[in-house]
This record gives structure tokens, C-alpha cells and sequence, in this order.
């Protein structure tokens, strides 16, 4: 036996947390990253993100990214700030998202309240964000790329346009890194890939802990949410993502107003990222799933629909307030902690006849997280603005699987598996999942802690 074919995983983030992914993998002489993204709370300018990174980053050889969502590229520019020179690697649809979030993110920082404010400018300047993408490479899902005695390459998961689970094979051995596992079926993309003969297995957790509603229920829960606000000639405010949820929101609205299962009315797509990122997926049709692409075929324009208006402008946003009611306005962020939501949740959170709609999990310490735990106040920009709404949660949108579903995905290769890291989850959805993995599949689950490092003996079979 050959004991030199052990490798080494460093928990860098993503523990304890569902958000700040950041993963160190190794072995042969070789170091690879996997996810890099920011820590994201109250707010996006969190201290955690700023500090050293545990290991030095001119020593990294590769960066490999599993999808586009902040809080697993958010620190790309400061792993480049701080002396990484190695190749980054992401699917092909990743990397035009990512240039647009980290455009976003930039914005969004200089504009913050952080006392280092001048060192977040100088961390997301254009030449660092440049450099980021000069060393970029893509690769489609199932093609290899060998580094090394490594060879890597992506599953479909499900999650986001381009979203991939990333596979690593070495010495027989096969690792995976899910990041992100979609909520599948979803109405636009693809399920997520079936896994098998894995020997070790680092997964997320956000939803380990329970499960959501099933798909048509939400559909049926959507359609009456927006019934109701129409009856009451309210506003209808959605906090959305960017990413993927306001792309599922209007195919899913698009489909009710088509068939006339809603009244049309004004509908108000409010935020420049999501308007961006809805023409990248416009341009990336072919990963979307059968339905979709027929739907698509058939000449349905998927993301437009009568009603729609798109407010691309501040000005644009702002006379939104000034249009008649009943009406719809879809904005970011998804968990309120930024964004032109802010302003829309200042004007109708105090008037019983608006209604507000959770369609996704919110982190603790965001303005969300407070809403839905029951908060009859809330502070924005200084002011107490009164919540009178109706608060309408449908935690069916979001795009993660929920707690069933994570066992299944595991079960179908719980025979090989050695063991299972339970990792992108606070800690009780984290802990019990691991629980339920070992209760209910018998196998070795941790849920390891920010900064661990343990072994990966990758020896022969």
C-alpha cells in the first residue's frame, strides 16, 4: 500500500454557514481550490471576508468554481488581490454570470458604509476583476480536464444556469464537491445528475434540515398569492435572487398569464442584474430542459409576456410607486439585505392591502430573515417602517433540495461512499442531516467545523 496517496481537505468556510464556500484540496504536490465566495449576513461588507485567507493563495494552482451564486465567488478578487496566479476554472455559462455578479458586487461595495472602504475599492478594482478573467478557462459539463495525476470535470446539478458538481478522480478514487444541488424538477433547467461509485463526498446542507412543499402546490400557492393581491388592488412585492429565481419567477408567471390563470396587470421586473442575467440565460437555451426548450420551440418567449415592463433605470424604478394598483414588482435582493427591494419594502410594507412574498431561504441576520420570523417593524435607511402587509412565504421556490431529497441523492451511492462532509448549512440543518444520513443509510457523515483538516486516504480500492 502506498501511503503517500492521502490527501488533505481544509475547510477554509462554508461551515457553520450556508454561505462564504472556500474548500482547499492537497496532495501530490499539487493545491486546489474549490468555490471561493463571501460570508453574507446583515450585510454584504461582513469583516469575515476581508481577513488573510488561511493558506497563502500565490501557492494555489487552480481554482475551480461550481456556480455563480456570491457566496462561492465573492472572494475571487481578493484570492487575485493577495497573489493567486493559477488558472480558474468554471462551465462555460458560469463564467458570463460571474462577470456580471462580480460587476454587481464591485457597485455594490463601493457604495457601502464599510470602514475600509478604500481597501474594498482597491480589492474590486477593474484591473483586479481584469486579471480574474484573463486566467479564466471553461469547461463543459463531462469533459475532462487533467492536472496532474488529477482529472476533473462537472456534473449537471441543477441548481443555476451552469451550475456543477465538480468530480475529481484520482487514483481510482472519485471525489465530489456538489456545491450547490438544485431543487429538481425545476421549470427551467435540467435535473440534477444521478451519482455513483463516490468514495468521498462534500455536500450542502441549506435545507437539511426539512423539506419544502411540493412543486405543483407552489404553482397553485403563486397563482392564488397573486388572486389575492388583485382582489385586495394591492402591490405584490417580491424580494427575489438575481440568479435563477427571477428567471424560474417570470417562466412561472409567463405560463399563468399565457394560460389565463391571472389577471394581467402591470408586472415590474425591477433590477439591472436580473435583467442581464435573464439575456445570458436567453443565450444559453441549450442547458435548459426539455420542456423549456420546446416551450421555446413552440415560439413562446419565455421572458416576456403582456404586463411585463422592465425598469432598468432609477428613474424607471422610482415612478414605479406612481403606477395605479393592482401590480406586481419583482426586485432584489432575495433575502433584503440590499438593492432596490429596500425602497419597495419602505413604501408598501405599511399598507395592510400590499402583500409581501418570501420565495426562498433567508439567511439569519437579514432584513428577510426578520420579516419572516414575525417582525411587526423594521429598519431601513434609518427609518422604522411599520409591516402591515400580508406575509406570504412559499419556501417551494427555492432552488436548493430540501432534506428527503439530499438522502436520496446520497443513497444512490451510499454503498461506496466512505465518508460524507456536511458542509453549506447552519449548524442544525448541517447536524441533522448527518444524523439522518448515518440513522438512515449507515454511512460515516461529519459536519466538520470553519478550519478543519482532515484526510482523504485514497489508497487502492
Amino acid at each position: 500500500m502506498d501511503s503517500s496517496k492521502i490527501l488533505k481537505l481544509t475547510f477554509a468556510g462554508g461551515t457553520g454557514s450556508v454561505t462564504g464556500a472556500n474548500f482547499l484540496l492537497e496532495g501530490e504536490g499539487k493545491r486546489f481550490l474549490i468555490d471561493c465566495g463571501l460570508a453574507q449576513g446583515s450585510k454584504m461588507a461582513d469583516e469575515a471576508n476581508w481577513k488573510p485567507f488561511v493558506y497563502d493563495p500565490s501557492t494555489i494552482d487552480a481554482l475551480f468554481i461550481t456556480h455563480a451564486h456570491i457566496d462561492h465567488i465573492g472572494r475571487i478578487p481578493k484570492l487575485v488581490h493577495d497573489g493567486f496566479k493559477g488558472l480558474i476554472y468554471s462551465t462555460i455559462p458560469t463564467k458570463d454570470i460571474t462577470e456580471l455578479m462580480l460587476a454587481d458586487t464591485a457597485n455594490i461595495l463601493s457604495h457601502s458604509d464599510h470602514g475600509d472602504n478604500e481597501m474594498l475599492k482597491e480589492i474590486y478594482s477593474p484591473d483586479i476583476l481584469k486579471r480574474c478573467f484573463d486566467n479564466w478557462q471553461v469547461i463543459d459539463y463531462h469533459q475532462d480536464l487533467a492536472i496532474g495525476p488529477f482529472i476533473f470535470r462537472y456534473r449537471d446539478a441543477g441548481h443555476v444556469l451552469g451550475s456543477g458538481m465538480l468530480e475529481i478522480i484520482y487514483n481510482n478514487k472519485k471525489i465530489i464537491f456538489t456545491g450547490d444541488l438544485g431543487n429538481s424538477p425545476s421549470p427551467l433547467l435540467r435535473d440534477t445528475e444521478a451519482i455513483k461509485n463516490v468514495d468521498y463526498l462534500i455536500m450542502e446542507s441549506v435545507y437539511g434540515d426539512r423539506n419544502h412543499i411540493a412543486r405543483n402546490e407552489r404553482r397553485v400557492r403563486l397563482e392564488e398569492t397573486i388572486q389575492d393581491n388583485y382582489k385586495r388592488k394591492g402591490t405584490l412585492v417580491i424580494p427575489t435572487f438575481s440568479l435563477e429565481r427571477a428567471q424560474e419567477l417570470l417562466f412561472e408567471i409567463d405560463q399563468l398569464v399565457e394560460h389565463d390563470r391571472v389577471p394581467e396587470m402591470p408586472i415590474f421586473f425591477d433590477s439591472p442584474l436580473a435583467i442581464h442575467l435573464t439575456k445570458v440565460y436567453a443565450k444559453y437555451t441549450r442547458y435548459f430542459n426539455d420542456f423549456a426548450r420546446k416551450q421555446i420551440g413552440d415560439g413562446d418567449d419565455i421572458f416576456n409576456f403582456p404586463g411585463l415592463k422592465f425598469t432598468l433605470l432609477t428613474e424607471e424604478s422610482k415612478e414605479i410607486l406612481h403606477e395605479h394598483n393592482p401590480k406586481i414588482v419583482i426586485a432584489g435582493s432575495g433575502m433584503s439585505n440590499g438593492g432596490r427591494i429596500l425602497h419597495h419594502e419602505a413604501n408598501y410594507l405599511p399598507d395592510a392591502n400590499n402583500t409581501l412574498l418570501l420565495t426562498g431561504y433567508q439567511a439569519m441576520g437579514t432584513m428577510g430573515r426578520i420579516i419572516e420570523d414575525g417582525s411587526k417593524e423594521v429598519h431601513i435607511s434609518g427609518q422604522v417602517v411599520a409591516v402591515r402587509a400580508h406575509i406570504v412565504f412559499i419556501d417551494g421556490y427555492s432552488g436548493h433540495k430540501d432534506s428527503d431529497h439530499l438522502v436520496e441523492f446520497v443513497e444512490q451511492t451510499a454503498d461506496t461512499l466512505q465518508k460524507v462532509f456536511v458542509v453549506m448549512g447552519e449548524p442544525k440543518s448541517s447536524l441533522f442531516l448527518t444524523q439522518r444520513l448515518r440513522d438512515y443509510l449507515g454511512v460515516a457523515a461529519f459536519a466538520p467545523n470553519e478550519n478543519d483538516v482532515v484526510e482523504l486516504d485514497c489508497n487502492g480500492k
